[in-house]
């Protein structure tokens, strides 16, 4: 266990913001966390359990602790037609998905290269091109902050939606995160008809990827996209794309008729914020020191010495933008602190 004061939290955050905190401290078991949580005095709350912070924008100094999972391994059970695959979560997701390709267990290929750590995929349930981490997940293992009690949580017991859980909610810093365990299938389906992936494989001249080519295809296409945190910060997707009601969808399509959009059931549809903020003209443009990337308009980047709050006064400006052009709210995906 390591245990730091007044801590830089820079190579902690993907949106590269000094900010400090007053207490750092990573563990590498279960039991040290175990400890540590029954140690903590009042000064050291309200606590931040904090993975690779690719979600995470700060504006100010953590007045608080810090606590972040170093646990680490991978283990399995094989079943007949699937594999449970157990990670520590201090494990980087994208490794992980990496193994799980190369060992032959399937259904993470549509999740490749989204940043961040495995702790952190069950508290938000992350997804992209059309997979959520949720319809993999079978058990969180946790400690319980409270009383240092070890706890397991079914799926069903998280209440998992899009990109939400009960950890994000009413179990907000009440549990540490320590085990997942997903299930993984042993036959590949792959999912190709959301975004371009088809069309990418298509130029490729693959009709029928493997799950390796299906990976690095998403990989491609999200890097040829998405800023890379080291050279521009950023936190990935920094709004979640709004689900509406199918009488606002309706009326938006007769003024856009070529506005993307995504069946979500009979009565909800799901619009591509990137897209409304690309029409409201925000892509490529910056407010000071931060800006939009100007390949994916639902990406807010770090101009090079921004603070945290020049993004949010931004994130500000482009909501109040899309409520005025489409009457929609969207609302950050990315964790903003305080």
């Amino acid at each position: 266990m390591r245990d730091f004061h007044d801590y830089n939290l820079l190579a902690h955050n993907t949106f590269g913001i000094e900010a400090l905190c007053r207490r750092f401290v990573e563990f590498d078991t279960v039991d040290e966390l175990q400890q540590l949580v029954r140690s903590l005095q009042k000064e050291d709350f309200p606590l931040l359990l904090l993975g690779g912070g690719s979600n995470l924008l700060l504006t100010a100094d953590y007045p608080a602790t810090v606590l972040h999972s170093a646990i680490k391994g991978m283990t399995h059970q094989e079943e007949d037609d699937c594999v449970l695959l157990r990670v520590g979560s201090g494990e980087v997701w994208d490794e992980v998905v990496a193994a799980c390709v190369a060992q032959g267990w399937y259904g993470a290929e549509n999740l490749s290269l989204i940043p961040g750590e495995v702790g952190a995929s069950a508290v938000q349930n992350i997804g992209a091109y059309g997979t959520e981490v949720k319809d993999l997940i079978v058990v969180v293992e946790a400690v319980e902050i409270a009383t240092g009690e070890i706890v397991r949580f079914s799926n069903a017991d998280c209440a998992y939606a899009y990109r939400q859980s009960r950890f994000k909610q009413d179990w907000k810093n009440r549990f540490v995160i320590t085990y997942v365990t997903y299930r993984l299938s042993k036959k590949f389906e792959p999912r190709l008809d959301y975004g371009n992936i088809r069309m990418e494989l298509e130029k490729k001249g693959i009709g029928h990827p493997t799950a390796q080519e299906l990976r690095d295809t998403i990989i491609e296409i999200r890097e040829a996209k998405l800023p890379d945190p080291k050279i521009e910060g950023n936190g990935g997707s920094f709004f979640m794309n709004p689900i509406v009601t199918r009488q606002r969808f309706e009326l938006l399509l007769k003024r856009y008729p070529q506005m993307p959009h995504y069946f979500i059931d009979e009565k909800h549809e799901k619009i591509p914020a990137g897209w409304m903020i690309d029409q409201c003209g925000w892509k490529g443009r910056s407010l000071g020191r931060a800006g939009v990337h100007d390949k994916q308009a639902l990406v807010l980047v770090n101009r090079g010495g921004a603070t945290g709050q020049e993004i949010v006064d931004l994130c500000h400006v482009i909501q109040q933008d899309v409520k005025t052009t489409f009457g929609i709210d969207i609302e950050p995906e990315v964790n903003i602190l305080p």
